[in-house]
């Protein structure tokens, strides 16, 4: 794995205010989001992907802020764009704060660098506490190392920007596979943080299913009776549409709840 880039912070940064817009309400530290609640996002890099991933995040009614280098990159934004453009580095503390890192409940580098997606990405998660981050990473060798520094990662070629605000912002169950007479399928469950430590088949008694699979470290797993859930575990779950909803209430509720 490469070392370490050194990186130089430009002097100069401009933060940029769109049309005004309602303020997002305050931040959340938890991994699962409350469901129904608008948030705010900071996204570094106004690429494609960058462009993307901010006009599905406010159409969906969310908070969005983008940073980027290059001024004209902002091009890309279409006129109606009410988020927030903040011309400088995404590693840059100063322009993450002007950014509202601050008050952020996910942050997303999906610029065109591996090392300033992943050096911004640790300073969002270690120094603001943004729990919910995800980072671009072109080597896949390098992403399996920060998949295991508990920091998800995505591939343009795998992963599309509406991927990607699932993972940032889950909304509910996603389903994943049904089978040929659509009886069962196979969503991906959103946990409450609470779980986190307990049995998973503490959670499959619970809501009364089986797992199909864990996404661990950015690798699947199949699960045993010993599998304990951890931080940044992906449960994909086993139901047939008249417990889908059930299902995943319980597995977004606390266990002393569910």
């Amino acid at each position: 794995m490469a070392g370490w880039a050194t990186w130089e912070v430009p002097a100069t940064r401009a933060a940029h205010r769109r049309p005004a817009r309602d303020e997002p309400l305050t931040r959340g530290r938890t991994t699962a989001l409350p469901e129904g609640r608008d948030v705010h996002v900071v996204i570094m890099g106004c690429g494609r992907v960058g462009s993307t991933l901010a006009h599905s995040l406010e159409a969906r009614g969310h908070s969005v802020s983008i940073i980027d280098q290059d001024a004209d990159a902002f091009r890309r934004l279409s006129p109606d764009f009410a988020g927030t453009t903040v011309t400088g580095v995404g590693f840059d503390r100063e322009v993450l704060v002007q950014a509202g890192i601050e008050r952020a409940d996910a942050f997303a580098a999906v610029s065109s660098g591996d090392n300033s997606n992943i050096i911004s990405a640790r300073l969002a998660r270690e120094t603001f506490g943004v729990q919910r981050v995800v980072a671009r990473i072109y080597d896949q060798r390098r992403a399996e190392v920060y998949e295991r520094l508990g920091i998800p990662t995505v591939a343009t070629v795998r992963w599309t920007a509406d991927r990607i605000v699932r993972h940032l912002v889950p909304e509910g169950a996603t389903e994943l596979y049904r089978d040929p007479t659509s009886t069962v399928a196979i969503i991906e469950t959103p946990v409450n943080p609470a779980w986190i430590g307990h049995p998973l088949q503490a959670l499959e008694d619970a809501t009364g299913t089986r797992t199909a699979f864990l996404m661990r470290f950015g690798l699947g797993a199949l699960t045993t009776s010993s599998t304990v859930l951890q931080d940044g575990d992906q449960v994909f779950m086993l139901v047939t549409d008249d417990i889908a909803e059930t299902v995943t209430k319980i597995a977004a509720a606390p266990p002393a709840a569910a």
